[in-house]
């Protein structure tokens, strides 16, 4: 179903559907938009307004007055300079975002490109020829777009149907021509943050199917250890204000009722372990981060990230050549994002560890069969172990790594791309941590000594599991299970609890509909716990 940018700006789910392969499309409005912006910048070169980038130098060079007749050469110039990534490319859905984001930007109307440079953009979308982005040199939001944008004018590099293009090659088979830039077309096509907000909102949906599966594998492992469901009691919980914890305490209980294995372990011990009994409270943080951060995403989107943005009518023009393109919010919300899901696998990592520790799981050692012979899981957690220690040093805070730029002029940087990058590092790296807790909750049904029925739910995912794996008898490498593990993590999310379809049908239609601007969104319009974190993440 293709995404549509009309009058509003696209949200984070909007980015995420063109980056799994859904088209964007531009509206007739918007293209009047573009247009409109355009003509601004038309009358600023004819009028000799000074506007950065437009008529003078970029960075520190700001002051130097670019002639007329050198404003092509300075468009074109900005992005062979400016393509100065590092490292490998990036994925073809994070591509596809950056580009897909934007897009977006450029149909707020005050960029000044032509509508012709957007129109390529999109064409190569819906070809999916998508240019090669290296991942790394960014301290902002130049590089990216930079590298993006080569293939607009017949340079860089593209990957197509398997082949690797150069851009002239590739605009050739798509039937399309190389673009001349004009006057601020070059330093429209590489500022703003487009970039950032592109892997924001792949990182928001990623870390929404990780929050979910957590929460499904979570439920596995605290009912094979024997947890007290009084950790997931709603009063005990109401006295906490958190939505994600009112939510994540009502997953939990769906996913644990009827458990003839908990209730076998009724009233066993008082407490249980910190790791089992903050499921809520961790969970839930995670969820309250998730949705504040897909607040500030969507907030970002309608949001526009140019310097310089030109506005006014072609009789009166006006630039303003500020620091909106500087991602300082976003920049913080991805860092925080990423120690939030750090937090989670961490604590799936200490669930492992009880689990394959027989001094408090009531399981066989390292849940092997033939124990002495046979190792089971042993190592496999020394894997997620070494994992949370990468997570610990990944979800160190970007936005406070600072530096200094282009002759003291950019003398503050956030690094907000970097904090993107690392964000969905860390839920990558967490989704194998799960992937391993889930493969050894499974192993810990096999082996459990109480004769007592799996909850209905637990039992569905430990058949989703048994279908494609057999029980772990040190006859096979195991991380071959655990890639496996991974993929069912990382491509989809976990079988939906009880209720939990209609409500999730519900959420996909009203992703689907046209989403109002940020202003329009009236204050306390939920009504529940839930309901405001299902607002903020439109989940």
């Amino acid at each position: 179903m293709p995404v549509i940018r009309s009058e509003r700006p696209l949200a984070w789910r909007d980015i995420a559907a063109v980056a799994a392969g859904e088209p964007l499309q531009l509206a007739d409005e918007a293209r009047a938009r573009i247009r409109a912006a355009r003509e601004l910048v038309d009358q600023i070169v004819v009028r000799g307004i000074r506007a950065y980038g437009v008529n003078t130098g970029v960075g520190a060079l700001c002051d130097v007055v670019v002639s007329p007749a050198e404003q092509h050469d300075l468009s074109h110039n900005i992005l062979m300079s400016h393509a100065v990534g590092v490292g490998t490319p990036l994925g073809a859905q994070e591509t596809r975002a950056i580009m897909a984001a934007a897009i977006n930007n450029y149909a707020h109307g005050h960029s000044g490109v032509r509508v012709e440079l957007v129109e390529q953009l999109e064409a190569l979308l819906a070809a999916d020829c998508l240019p090669e982005v290296p991942a790394f040199g960014s301290v902002g939001y130049l590089s990216h777009m930079a590298h993006i944008a080569l293939v607009c004018v017949g340079a860089g590099q593209v990957r197509w149907q398997g082949e690797h293009l150069s851009g002239a090659e590739a605009l050739e088979r798509l039937g399309l021509q190389p673009l001349a830039l004009q006057a601020k077309e070059g330093l429209s096509l590489v500022n703003g943050t487009p970039c950032v907000t592109g892997l924001a909102a792949l990182a928001l949906e990623r870390a929404q199917r990780l929050l979910d599966w957590a929460d499904a594998v979570a439920a596995m492992s605290f009912e094979n250890l024997g947890g007290q469901m009084a950790a997931f009691d709603a009063q005990s919980l109401a006295y906490r204000v958190s939505p994600g914890l009112a939510q994540v305490g009502e997953r939990m209980r769906a996913a644990l009722a009827e458990s003839g294995l908990l209730a076998a372990a009724l009233g066993r011990r008082t407490q249980d372990p910190l790791s089992m009994r903050t499921i809520p409270h961790v969970h839930g943080a995670a969820r309250d981060v998730l949705a504040a951060t897909a607040e500030v995403v969507n907030r970002e989107l309608a949001s526009v990230t140019d310097n310089p943005i030109v506005d006014g009518t072609p009789d009166a023009p006006q630039v303003f050549s500020q620091a909106h393109a500087v991602g300082a919010s976003i920049a913080l919300a991805m860092d925080s994002l990423a120690a939030a899901v750090a937090q989670v696998a961490a604590m799936a990592e200490r669930r492992l560890d009880r689990l394959v520790n027989p001094l408090v799981s009531g399981l066989p050692a390292f849940l092997a069969h033939a124990s002495g012979t046979r190792s089971g899981f042993m190592i496999a957690q020394y894997t997620a172990a070494s994992l949370v220690a990468q997570n610990r040093r990944d979800a160190a805070p970007a936005s406070l790594d600072g530096g200094v730029t282009s002759g003291l002029q950019e003398d503050h940087l956030c690094h907000a791309t970097p904090a993107a990058l690392k964000a969905l590092a860390v839920i990558e790296n967490s989704s194998r941590i799960l992937g391993i807790e889930l493969l050894a909750a499974a192993q810990a049904y096999d082996l459990q000594p109480v004769d007592a029925a799996r909850a209905p739910y637990t039992e569905a995912l430990y058949g989703r599991i048994r279908a494609v794996l057999p029980t772990y008898r040190d006859d096979r490498p195991l991380a071959g299970d655990m890639s496996v593990a991974f993929r069912m993590i990382a491509d989809g999310g976990p079988p939906p609890l009880p209720g939990e379809q209609a409500a999730h049908s519900s959420a996909e239609r009203l992703a689907c509909m046209p989403q109002p601007a940020l202003h329009e969104v009236a204050p306390g319009a939920a009504t529940s716990a839930n309901d405001a974190l299902a607002d903020a993440i439109g989940h």
